[in-house]
């Protein structure tokens, strides 16, 4: 007998009910291609089908949100990557079929990334095969979107980034995956996308099912469910949306907990699209603009009338009040093609954030002189992202400094933001006072993987990366507790921010200001409204409560 009511992992939370529609596993083409008899004409042919599949990923790429361009760009640095490609053209020269060729060298990445402990990698290796096949589809003229039906629940073995972004999730409802990981980017882009996801399911739902209930909260699949499952889902749907609904209401209320603590909450953006369906009064500001996703594999190109036109968007957008700006943060897990370094061995340790930056100054001076004439039009500030020493810091502030002063010379407007820093290095965390910075912004993703010495996006280890652990928690409060003192805004910009079980600690710790992404606005705001911030620092490690007690005051 046919189990009714099936159990998963949750990987982007929702309610759905729609018809079954399976998708079958994306493979290589296995029918015979004949390979041309002039290795030139193979070499081309393998050209085009690179062209193809880059204008595809392209056209996705324009489409996609934050998360999707973010994903797609991996596959196109990739495509632009000639110590990837050109051993594969010189393999098809002396002989070797196009798709052979192509199939070999990604296979060999794949199962590279693949044997990683580290699930960011292995994330990596699902992109990989995505790529791979997209060019062999192009090779043997067999590329076709999966076509969706409305309605449908689409349950899979596993499903590509682009598969996802091929499919109109206006219509179809929910994801259902026997394979899969939360941490892997297609739930990461059902997240973004809001679709209801559930990953690893146990047990298989049989093709003849009509019917299937998602409850992607719990966990669960409900198969031809009976008249109670449907009422009984139906109230579950409706008391979610009732309290989605009633944190919307509040959505233009300033943030304020029931001890009367108030509480700044701004925006993360990464492209000038998201502001134009959002209410600039329902946010404090924009506390962090993403330029590395703003510009995203262009920014290489994006001049500085491009960027400053941009930056001035959003300053007006935001009509006088504060928006942080963090200068390109590329590398570790944002690859930018002709910018970052290939084949680090540790890239979330090595070249990336201002390391980055100053040592590429063509591009560094191009974005300062742009956020420099921006500054003109309102309240912006310059973020510097992976601050390690003060010196880093340091140069950039003589950087900037520079560029203004050609800037003026030039008869070019342009006026010196206040400059700042995230702390999401340990040694910045451990030494604020160090650092001649205007403001902090905590990244707590950063910070809490460097101080567990756990990655997020591993599986194995991903318990351990933990923001409520106390060593996070003390370097949060030393950062917040110095900035009361010394009159430095601090600000936290992570996903700890948006999660509604950490952010009773966040405020007990001291930050009085957060950014999130928009989506989750309203329900940080509500979260903020249920809290007693000082009830909450009873939670806290006694050190740390009686730390911020002492500064209370200031604090608030």
């Amino acid at each position: 007998m046919v189990e009714r009511v099936l159990s998963g992992q949750p990987a982007s939370t929702g309610f759905a009910a729609g018809s079954l529609m399976r998708l079958a596993p994306a493979r290589t083409p296995m029918r015979e291609r004949v390979k041309h008899a002039k290795s030139e004409h193979e070499v081309q042919a393998l050209q085009e089908a690179l062209s193809r599949a880059a204008h595809q990923l392209q056209a996705l790429t324009e489409h996609a949100e934050e998360a999707g361009a973010d994903v797609l760009g991996f596959q196109l640095a990739l495509i632009e990557d000639e110590t990837l490609t050109q051993p594969i053209y010189e393999a098809v020269r002396c002989g070797q079929a196009a798709d052979t060729a192509w199939a070999g060298a990604l296979d060999d990445e794949i199962e590279h990334y693949a044997a990683s402990s580290n699930e960011y990698f292995r994330a990596r290796a699902s992109d990989l095969r995505d790529l791979r096949d997209r060019v062999l589809g192009a090779l043997f003229g067999d590329d076709a979107a999966p076509r969706v039906r409305p309605g449908a629940v689409v349950v899979a073995d596993d499903l590509s980034p682009s598969a996802f972004l091929a499919i109109d999730w206006s219509s179809a409802r929910a994801i259902v995956l026997t394979r899969g990981s939360a941490s892997s980017h297609v739930a990461m882009l059902a997240r973004a996308k809001g679709v209801p996801m559930i990953v690893r399911l146990a047990g298989a739902i049989p093709d003849h099912a009509s019917e299937v209930l998602v409850d992607a909260v719990s966990g669960t699949v409900n198969i031809e469910p009976t008249e109670d499952d449907r009422r009984r889902f139906a109230a579950r749907m409706e008391d979610e949306a009732a309290l989605r609904a009633a944190a919307t209401r509040r959505i233009r209320e300033a943030a304020v907990t029931r001890d009367g603590v108030r509480v700044a909450v701004r925006i993360n953006v990464a492209s000038l699209e998201e502001l134009d369906s959002f209410d600039a009064a329902a946010c404090d500001g924009i506390g962090l603009v993403r330029t590395e996703l703003l510009f995203g594999e262009h920014f290489a190109n994006a001049d500085e009338n491009t960027q400053y036109h941009a930056y001035r968007h959003l300053v007006e957008w935001c009509a006088g009040k504060p928006v942080v700006v963090r200068t390109l943060d590329a590398g570790a897990d944002k690859p930018m093609a002709g910018i970052t370094l290939d084949h680090e061995s540790n890239p979330f340790l090595g070249m990336r954030g201002v390391r980055l930056s100053l040592a590429r100054p063509d591009l560094f001076r191009v974005q300062l002189r742009a956020l420099a004439r921006a500054a003109e039009h309102g309240d912006l500030k310059v973020m510097i992202p992976m601050v390690t020493t003060p010196s880093e810091l340091d140069a950039v502030r003589v950087m900037l400094a520079d560029e203004i002063r050609q800037l003026e010379r030039a008869g070019i407007d342009a006026r010196m933001p206040p400059l700042g820093m995230m702390v999401e290095v340990p040694a910045a965390a451990l030494a604020p006072e160090s650092f001649d910075a205007d403001f902090h912004s905590i990244g707590s993703n950063d910070l809490t993987q460097y101080v567990t010495a756990a990655g997020r996006d591993n599986a194995a280890v991903a318990s351990l990366a933990d923001p409520l652990n106390p060593a996070v928690l003390r370097l949060i409060a030393h950062v917040a507790h110095h900035g009361a003192a010394s009159g430095v805004e601090v600000s936290l910009c992570g996903d700890a921010a948006a999660d509604t079980a950490v952010l009773p600690h966040l405020l007990a710790c001291g930050l009085r200001t957060l950014s999130v992404g928009i989506a989750s606005v309203a329900r940080v705001k509500a979260a903020i409204a249920d809290l007693d911030v000082h009830a909450s620092m009873s939670a806290l490690p006694v050190d740390i409560a009686l730390f911020n007690s002492d500064h209370d005051r200031r604090l608030k």
